[in-house]
């Protein structure tokens, strides 16, 4: 049953840090379409790339959750080791959309002022974003 509740919790922790991540960024959508429509300047859609991109994370927890399940039911004198591998990965995702979410915000607040960087801003990003991949993906080669 340990692998299990490992499995349930990669998914449930990664996806908490997706609704966090989103709800920061969010924010710093929200807050920066209301400068530009007190400027009546147009409101940059680009904006929910950056408000978006935590949900990914919920993804790969799914993902990893699938192979956790189908390991823990096959080897189950390994559930110690499944739970651990949940609990882990699952907050290296949460905390990596929790930073992507505040990367998001900072970034929605400079395109909105500038209409420049986003290919720069993307790219930040990206690089919060290969936090939860690697542990998504080291945790799988190592079931």
């Amino acid at each position: 049953m340990l692998g299990l509740i490992g499995a349930g919790l990669v998914m449930g922790i990664a996806a908490l840090g997706s609704a966090v991540g989103i709800g920061v960024a969010g924010q710093g959508a929200i807050g920066a379409w209301k400068r530009c429509y007190k400027a009546n300047k147009p409101a940059p859609m680009l904006l929910m790339t950056f408000a978006g991109a935590p949900l990914t994370q919920t993804f790969y927890g799914f993902i990893l959750m699938q192979q956790m399940k189908a390991a823990a039911l096959v080897n189950v004198e390994q559930g110690g080791l499944y739970l651990g591998f949940g609990i882990g990965s699952g907050l290296a995702m949460a905390f990596s959309a929790i930073a992507q979410g505040q990367v998001g915000a900072a970034a929605c607040d400079a395109q909105a002022e500038t209409g420049k960087g986003f290919a720069q801003y993307i790219a930040v990003v990206g690089l919060c974003e290969t936090v939860a991949l690697f542990a998504m993906v080291l945790s799988m080669t190592s079931l």
